[in-house]
Formats: C-alpha cells, structure tokens, sequence
C-alpha cells in the first residue's frame, strides 16, 4: 500500500520507511564478504502474533480456521485463499491497521538487521502474508531499510485487492514463492539462514541451508527430516552470526558450500500453472 495513502489513513508514520524495492535478482558477493544472506518470515516470527490471521479473523470469523487446516492439509494454496478472502476485508485501513499496531513485535530484531549489515551480509524480509502492515511495523522496530518481499494489499476506500509481485511466475500455489528468494540469495553464491514459524514457510525451509526454527515449523521440519536450530527471540540468531562470520574469517572452509536440493514444489515437480498443491497421492 502506497505510504500517502497509510498516511491519511492512520496519521503520520515518522521517518523514512523501512521498505526498499526488492530486485528480482539477489545482490551479488564481492570479495571478503560473508557468503550468507539472511531471510526472515514476518508473522509469528518479527511479528510475535500472526498479523494477517487476526485481522482475517476480525472479519472472516470461524471460517478461517476452515481454510487455514485446507492449507495446513495441502489442499489449497496461499494465493487462491488470499483471492477469495481479500474479498470480505474493508475499502478503509484504518480498523486493520489498528488491529496490526496492536500486535508485539520483536524488540530484537532491529539490533539483529544492524549488525548483518554491518557484517555486509544482506537480510530480507520474505513474507506470504497481508503485507502492508509489515513497513510501519518495521519502522516501529527501528530497522535499518532491508527490502520486503510481500504480497501488495491496497485499499481504495470501497474495497481491498490483492497483488502477487513476488509470486512464482509459472507456480500459482503460493502468492509469495519464499522458494524463488532462497535459490536466488544461493545463485549469487551465498547459504542462506531462512527463519520462520509456521506452514508458509514450508517451502523456503526445504531450500534453505540454515533454518532457525519454532511454533509449526519445528513439527514439519522433524516430519520432513529437515535440519534446523530451536530459537525464540533474534538476540539468540545475532550471537550465531557473530561466531559464524569469526569461525568463516578465520577459516572460511568453516562454512560449507550450498547443496543443490532436489525441488520439492514448483512448476519442475508438479507442472506450470499449477494454483493448488496436489494432492497426497500425487507427491
């Protein structure tokens, strides 16, 4: 959502916004930086609370619980729930704004961005989410700008519409393909330390070669056999990245080189144009 118009409708919003445009192709690696690149989901991971699922539930009531088990399940993608839940949500911001102002955030994640920039190891934000609460947040946060790779909700005053920039141009499952980040941070020759939460976070875990993670992703990781590390709060991923970044400076062979994964999703498994993941009995 534009700012001019979070501005009229929720006031002024301070300084200069954390949100920056995020290329398509990640930044590339020069000579004595870190090859890492971090990718951090949103809700229920900066956000401690799942942002867009309080404000669906304001307004799409018990039915959400219905289509989120049919995304847990695999039985719908992200992108077709988002087309047809958008639909009940308000023309007016303001109350939703308000309800994701209201939301704790992570008072660790801002030192956290801070220090990987200064360490020049680029941060993302990647999320399958609402999106446009995400940059006021942010600068609530005081976060350094980091682009934020999101779905685009914007509002007109009658109605709400949703717009997928980020979403997979041949994949239609997710509207943020959190996959497409990852295997572009790996093309410019950076692993990369994916951190998350929950179910939409799925398909950045499978690529990722770190992953930091809690709440749902814990279960799916331990069911898919994927590694990954517990945390609860940034301030605990800062103290890895310290010893991680001195470990690789000292011994750059400390950090492993990415491994190529087999594709779990996507058009290269289940065929272009795809909007639903198939079904159990196809994958």
């Amino acid at each position: 959502m534009p700012r001019d118009e979070l501005e009229a409708a929720h006031g002024a919003l301070g300084p200069a916004p954390a949100l920056v445009a995020g290329p398509a192709a990640a930044p590339p690696l020069h000579a004595g930086q870190p090859p890492l690149a971090i990718l951090a989901d949103y809700d229920g991971t900066i956000a401690l609370t799942d942002v867009a699922d309080v404000i669906l539930y304001e307004f799409l009531g018990e039915r959400l619980a219905h289509d989120n088990a049919a995304y847990s399940n695999g039985e719908v993608g992200s992108r077709s729930l988002f087309i047809s839940q958008i639909e009940d949500l308000p023309g007016d911001p303001a109350p939703l704004l308000t309800l994701a102002e209201a939301q704790p955030l992570d008072s660790t994640f801002g030192p956290f961005v801070r220090r990987a920039l200064e360490l020049q190891i680029p941060v993302e934000v990647v999320s399958d989410g609402l999106g446009f609460y995400i940059d006021p947040a942010l600068r609530r946060l005081d976060v350094p700008p980091v682009p934020i790779i999101s779905n685009e909700t914007s509002f007109d005053g009658t109605r709400a519409t949703m717009a997928f920039p980020y979403g997979h141009p041949d994949c239609l499952v997710c509207g943020t393909c959190k996959r497409q980040r990852v295997l572009a941070h790996q093309a410019a020759g950076r692993n990369v330390a994916f951190i998350g939460d929950g179910d939409t976070d799925r398909y950045a875990a499978a690529y990722a070669d770190i992953v930091f993670a809690k709440g749902r992703l814990v279960r799916l990781c331990r069911s898919e056999g994927w590694p990954f590390t517990p945390w609860d709060d940034f301030g605990e991923i800062s103290a890895w990245l310290e010893a991680t970044v001195a470990a690789w400076r000292s011994n750059p062979a400390s950090l492993p080189g990415h491994v190529v994964r087999p594709f779990i999703c996507g058009p290269e498994r289940w065929g272009p144009g795809r909007t639903d993941p198939p079904a159990a009995t196809e994958r």
